[in-house]
C-alpha cells in the first residue's frame, strides 16, 4: 500500500496499465528527474507491483496485474462496507425528502 501512496507511482502504475514502458519513456510523463524515476520503479518492482526485463541495453518495465488483484482483493471488506452505509445513506435522503412535502 506505501508504494501506492505516492502519485508518481500511481501514474508509472496506469502507463504501464496500457503498455511496457522505458525508464525514459516513463521519466518523459513525469514531471520529475530521472533519477526519481528510477527510485520510483525500484519500490514498485520491490513492492511486486512491477516487472522488469532487459532487451540489449534497454530495461522495459510492465505492470503485474496479480499484484493489483491482490489489493483489490483486501479493499473488498471495505468497498462492501461503504457501499453499505452509502445505500443507508441514500435511504436516510430519500427518507428526508419524503417527511417535506
Amino acid at each position: 500500500m506505501q508504494a501506492l501512496a505516492d502519485r508518481s507511482r500511481r501514474t508509472v502504475l496506469e502507463i504501464l496499465r496500457d503498455h511496457p514502458a522505458t525508464a525514459g519513456e516513463l521519466a518523459d510523463a513525469l514531471p520529475i528527474a530521472r533519477p526519481g524515476v528510477s527510485r520510483h520503479l525500484r519500490v514498485l518492482r520491490e513492492a511486486g507491483l512491477v516487472d522488469v526485463r532487459q532487451e540489449a541495453q534497454r530495461r522495459i518495465y510492465s505492470l503485474r496485474p496479480e499484484a493489483l488483484a491482490e489489493v483489490d482483493d483486501w479493499l473488498a471488506d471495505y468497498r462492501a462496507l461503504w457501499s453499505n452505509r452509502l445505500d443507508a445513506l441514500h435511504t436516510e435522503i430519500a427518507r428526508g425528502k419524503k417527511a417535506r412535502r
